[in-house]
């Protein structure tokens, strides 16, 4: 899944390549990505694209004098760029291809989505905070007022586990299952410790571990053409799908604990005393 350091690199380079041009053809291709109807999806064509922008994990693009088109790639969906886009009408229900977008200029993008979920979806809105996902946000972690203070204030009652809180895009936005199992190893935590538990000291770690693990995922990913951005997150990913790997810190050997439609990795040695977790559902420090 995208998360915050690749949509902030697609937001890059789609404001050099899409900023200036006008929006000539937008043609879904599997129905089930619109998530709005009025105004329609037409609505954006003709329009000049003013600017890109990113809340959490969508990505907004703004037209002079129209819609916003809102995309969110969910799981498993991707944005390819092609400089001069194929011509004809692509066929529905023939691959993964879910929604077109036609330049001026012959370029544009598809957005693709592998799997059957269907869970890829695109909003034209007049206001992005008409989108549900984004009017729930939390805040931005890399915002300049994002500080200690008020990451402490978001954790202070905060009854649930490390790895869920990140997760959740209410509280903080856009950070996923990728990163959350780097930002807690690199904190040297526990993804089930309680996050409403946390000494100042550990607070203050856990932040400093979430502001450098994304600043410099998207440093990574500035400047990376789109079409390489998942193999440049997979390649600076120090636990995360690394299970049976060496930690890259102490040499334990990665872990992992297994749900019914995720999993996370874990160094035991770096963050749970060396204690490996249960591999089940509702995981506990294995006595």
């Amino acid at each position: 899944m995208p998360e915050l350091p690749e949509v902030e690199a697609l937001k890059d380079f789609l404001t050099e390549n899409l900023v200036g041009h006008e929006v000539v053809r937008v043609l879904p291709v599997a129905i089930s990505v619109l998530k709005t109807y009025n105004p329609p999806v037409t609505a954006v064509e003709g329009h000049e694209v003013t600017a890109v922008h990113r809340y959490g994990k969508f990505l907004d693009l703004v037209t002079a004098d129209g819609p916003h088109l809102v995309t969110h790639l969910a799981r498993a969906g991707w944005l390819h760029w092609k400089d001069e886009l194929p011509s004809g009408m692509p066929r529905p229900g023939k691959g993964p291809l879910a929604l077109r977008v036609a330049l001026e200029t012959g370029a544009g993008f598809d957005l693709t989505e592998a799997g059957t979920q269907k869970r890829l979806a695109v909003y034209v809105v007049g206001d992005p905070q008409e989108v549900p996902g984004i009017a729930r946000l939390g805040p931005d972690p890399l915002a300049d007022d994002f500080d200690e203070t008020r990451f402490a204030a978001l954790l202070k009652d905060e009854r649930r586990q490390l790895k869920g809180a990140l997760r959740d895009q209410s509280l903080i936005a856009g950070v996923g299952n990728a990163y959350s199992d780097e930002i807690l190893h690199a904190a040297k935590m526990s993804p089930f410790k309680l996050a409403a538990s946390l000494t100042p000291e550990e607070t203050g770690s856990l932040y400093e571990a979430l502001r450098t693990t994304l600043t410099e995922a998207v440093e990574r990913s500035r400047g990376v053409a789109a079409g390489r951005l998942k193999a440049e997150k997979k390649s600076g990913l120090r636990v995360h799908g690394r299970t049976g790997e060496p930690c890259p810190v102490c040499g334990d050997t990665i872990r992992e604990v297994s749900f019914s439609d995720s999993s996370l990795q874990y160094c035991p040695t770096c963050q749970t005393g060396g204690k490996p977790l249960a591999d089940r559902r509702l995981s506990r420090l294995l006595k």
